[in-house]
């Protein structure tokens, strides 16, 4: 069969290694890609957001299966077109996807069905959402409803800071659309633990746990990223905190949608917060999350096609997901000044060492071919993952392995991970 997946990150890369290794795959499109992922698909040069011409390319290539990756596309309803074009395509419809693009939706969503999160209030008023924080309680945190590369959320300690957060969302447009309405949540504390899960529309089916790190600097210090690494399985996602997001979160959730009439079809990303009073709902997407994949799918032992389109066909009861009984991290390689202002164009050199190997993955994310060589090409360059036995062993692995690829400001951080060693 003939598989198109549409995005440019690591976690389209991850995608797309997976589907390769599906025996029922024969072709692999990519739309646009990147430089690593031109490795093992062909690249086609149309945008995320072009959906005519995605729609006008599956239909030529006669395109059996479409993977949208990103957020933007599917929020924007690219499956509906997709759809209406008698095309089969793995993802949320728009009235679905909703359910990552607007926080308020998803917050009244919550609060109407009982699912745990943190208290909170929507503002589509600058003032009066200044009038309420005149009075609250700090720390607090700000989130713009719609979608903003995943930096849209500020932790304000102080009235002042969250003023200034207010003007930065709402006045100064920082995130553009995104910041015309806002939430403004209660902030919890505890661990954050990652989970994504395939959906069907009635069933859901949970993949192994997972941990991010946002924030650009050591010791979860700097701006919120798009994420500069990950580790799985998460050792603070224990069988007692399953059963309770199982029974108070996950199929409520999916129960949720169905009763609003969005039945959710493809991936959603559950974002969870280990509070003393139990696991509570941070946010969610509804794709794979980035770079969460780039340790997620190389400890999946099923054939990823398989899961795709039993999600479709409303069978994924009958798929029971299975995953190695090891672990995996991956360490972000970053330009230099990411997530603000960064050069690019630099050779990379290194990846060969990739090669052939095991336990050891490099996903691609800012890079392009340039003269036939390897370039850097975004803030997040390269996700280096790497396996081993636990998750102690599969840290120094990554790490190790981030010593074979040199490029001009090379930038990570040298701490992802170490929460492993107070677990």
């Amino acid at each position: 069969m003939k598989v198109l997946i549409v995005g440019s990150g690591g976690r389209e890369h991850a995608i797309a290694w997976k589907v390769a290794q599906s025996e029922k795959v024969d072709k692999i499109y990519c739309a646009p890609g990147n430089a690593g992922i031109s490795q093992i698909a062909q690249c086609v040069d149309i945008g995320a957001m072009e959906f005519d011409k995605l729609v006008e390319f599956a239909k030529n290539e006669e395109i059996d299966l479409t993977i949208i990756g990103m957020d933007d596309p599917l929020v924007g309803g690219v499956v509906d077109e997709f759809e209406k074009a008698g095309l089969r395509v793995f993802g949320p419809r728009k009235n679905a996807a909703i359910l990552e693009g607007s926080k308020a939706f998803s917050k009244d969503l919550m609060k109407k069905y009982n699912i745990p999160t943190a208290g909170y209030e929507t503002f589509d008023s600058p003032q009066k959402a200044m009038e309420y924080l005149e009075n609250s309680k700090y720390p607090i945190v700000l989130k713009a409803d719609g979608l903003a590369l995943g930096k849209g959320v500020l932790i304000c300690s102080t009235k002042e800071e969250a003023m200034d957060g207010v003007k930065t969302l709402m006045l100064d447009k920082q995130f553009g659309s995104a910041g015309n309405t806002i939430v403004v949540e209660e902030f919890m504390t505890g661990r954050e633990v990652s989970v994504l899960s395939f959906v069907d529309g009635n069933t859901i089916k949970i993949m192994t746990s997972a941990q991010d790190h946002k924030r650009a600097g050591d010791g979860d210090t700097g701006l919120n990223t798009g994420g500069m690494g990950t580790f799985s399985p998460s050792p603070f996602y224990t069988e007692e905190v399953d059963k309770f997001c199982q029974k108070y979160i996950y199929q409520p959730t999916v129960d949720a949608m169905k009763a609003e009439g969005r039945d959710f079809k493809g991936i959603i990303f559950f974002g969870l917060m280990l509070t003393k009073d139990g696991p509570k709902v941070l946010e969610y997407n509804a794709r794979f999350g980035d770079p969460e994949t780039q340790v997620v799918l190389p400890r999946m032992k099923n054939d990823i096609v398989d899961v795709f389109e039993a999600c479709i066909d409303g069978t994924l009861n009958d798929v029971e997901l299975e995953f190695e009984d090891n672990a995996a991290v991956c360490v972000v390689l970053a330009s230099d000044g990411y997530p603000v202002k960064y050069e690019k164009g630099f050779e990379i050199k290194g990846l060969e060492k990739f090669d052939g190997q095991d336990s050891y993955f490099v996903f691609h994310a800012g890079t392009k071919l340039s003269d036939g060589k390897f370039v850097t090409n975004g803030g997040r360059v390269l996700g280096v993952t790497a396996t081993g036995t636990d998750l102690k062993t599969a840290r120094q692995n990554a790490y190790e392995a981030t010593k074979w690829i040199e490029f001009d400001n090379k930038y990570m951080r040298n701490d992802i991970g170490k929460a492993i060693d107070e677990a």
